[in-house]
Formats: structure tokens, sequence, C-alpha cells
């Protein structure tokens, strides 16, 4: 992925991290918009000094489309393009039907379903004037099939998987790519912390997922779009 420039939503968060730092060393340079200072200042740390001098972290929020056309430009003022687009950034809320409140299904819909959006309104003009490009969206193995007890979050990854079917369909013939990756149960710090009794045997490595998105990004898989891949 040498001279590719990607841009990673939740770049800092765990699944981010990995995706980005994948990423940098494949050769790309990757722009990150974050919200926590302490997770950049984190990331930056784990980097060697030349992928690092490949990152470009600003802070902006990705739920609001002002902020990310602003974060954009700046990329593409930086690089003169945007090759990639990985949206890594969401949340997880549990809760049934009837106990999650209103806000909590909104909190989702905006994390997980509305970030995906702007960010993609945001890239696809330079990404279509540039004659192509790539995007991959995190969603859930969760939500194939549905499962209940986490349903506003089931429900919103549920439709980033159709925005990825529809979008891909929409910009096909300019050479753009959409695809979603489906992780199952990651080994992260936080799903340990949550599940701190949990047989943690078949849980998936943040890198291996970070591998099926930085393939996705790659020529090699130029000729798939629309798909939703389980890892």
């Amino acid at each position: 992925m040498t001279g590719r420039v990607a841009i990673v939503t939740g770049g800092t968060g765990a699944l981010g991290q990995a995706i980005t730092t994948t990423l940098l060393e494949a050769g790309a340079a990757v722009a990150i918009p974050y919200a926590v200072p302490e997770e950049r200042a984190a990331l930056e740390g784990r980097l060697a000094p030349e992928l690092r001098a490949r990152l470009l972290p600003v802070a902006a929020d990705v739920t609001d489309e002002g902020a990310m056309t602003k974060f954009v430009a700046a990329v593409s003022e930086r690089h003169g393009r945007v090759n990639g687009l990985v949206n890594a950034v969401g949340g997880f809320a549990g809760g049934d039907l009837v106990s999650t409140p209103l806000g909590e299904w909104e909190r989702m819909m905006k994390l997980n379903l509305t970030s995906a959006v702007i960010a993609c309104r945001t890239v696809l003009p330079g990404m279509i004037a540039g004659g192509g490009g790539r995007i991959v969206n995190i969603a859930s193995r969760a939500v194939l099939p549905p499962q209940g007890g986490f349903i506003a979050y089931t429900v919103s990854k549920a439709a980033v998987i159709t925005l990825t079917q529809a979008l891909a369909q929409e910009v096909r013939a300019h050479r753009i790519t959409v695809n979603a990756v489906l992780p199952s149960t990651m080994d992260t710090p936080a799903n340990r912390r949550a599940m701190p009794d949990a047989d943690r045997s078949g849980w998936v490595t943040t890198t291996d997922v970070a591998s099926v998105v930085a393939f996705l990004l790659s020529d090699r898989a130029a000729a798939v779009t629309g798909a939703s891949l389980t890892v």
C-alpha cells in the first residue's frame, strides 16, 4: 500500500489502532480523526518513528459533518488525495427493546451508522474525482442472524451492512468498492473487562480483523464490492 492514503475513523480505539498500525506497516499514509488525546498519545507511543511520520492525527468529531468536511480537506491538502476509508468508529450498548431508552437507540445509531454515513459523504467526491477508491465499514458478526439482548446495537450494525450494499451499487461505476467486515467477539481490553469469566479461546484478535481490512483496501480486492466478510 505504499503511496496510498487512508482515513481510519476510530483509529485510536482497540481495533482502530490495529488497523492503523497494519496500514502504516504496509506503507500507507494514515489520517485519523480522534476525540480522546490519551488514546492518540498511546497510538503514537507504540509506533516506530518512521511509521509515526506517516500518521496524521486531527481532533475532529466524526458525527459532525462540518468537522469531518474540514478534516478531509486537511488530509487532501497534505496528501493530495484519499484512496481509502475505514469506518471503525462504533459503540456498544446492551438491553432489550423495552428497557433500552430512546436516547440509547439514538446514540447507537449516531455512533455506528451516522458516523459512517458522514465519513462516506465527505470522502466520496474526492474519490470520484480521483478515479476510484476503497471503503470498508466495520459491522458485527452478531447481526448474522440478529441477536437479542443488545437490540439497539444489533439494529445499528445491520444498518451498516445495508449502507454498504446500497452504496456499493451507487459508486461501482466510479471504480470505488464498498465492503463490510463483521468481526465476532474481539479480544480487547474492554471485552475482557466486560466478560472476565468468558472463554476467550474463540475470540478474534484485532490484528486478524485488521488484516482483512487491509486486504479489502488493496488492489487484490479490486473485484470485491458489496460483500460482508465475517471474521
